[in-house]
């Protein structure tokens, strides 16, 4: 018997590590993989920023190399510690994997508004 194709295949696993870096005007800038490899390190890194932050936060997204579903519930994550200190968060450049995933899991308009 011959070996079974996967059903959906997509592109390898992007590997590196996720950085949030400072940006223009107090944006910061989400770099690399956010994945359930790097979403550990990226929830901590987004929490310490708002703790940082004076006020409000946005953070661009364009540069995120990959995305899945733990790289979502991240970005959600985020936006719920924010929403708790009381502070603003804007997301700007969603790649359009990450978008998609907001479709389908129905959090779009949250991801567009922010808190």
């Amino acid at each position: 018997m011959a070996p079974h194709a996967p059903v959906a295949a997509g592109p390898a696993p992007a590997s590196g590590t996720f950085q949030l870096l400072p940006g223009a005007d107090g944006r910061l800038a989400a770099q690399g993989p956010l994945t359930f490899a790097t979403a550990r390190k990226a929830r901590e890194l987004g929490r310490q920023a708002l703790a940082a932050a004076a006020g409000g936060l946005e953070v661009d997204c364009s540069g995120v190399s990959a995305a899945d579903s733990a790289g979502l519930a991240v970005l959600i994550d985020w936006l719920a510690a924010a929403r708790a200190a009381r502070r603003t968060l804007r997301y700007t450049g969603l790649p359009d994997g990450l978008a998609a995933l907001g479709r389908i899991s129905e959090v779009q308009e949250l991801l567009q508004s922010g808190v």
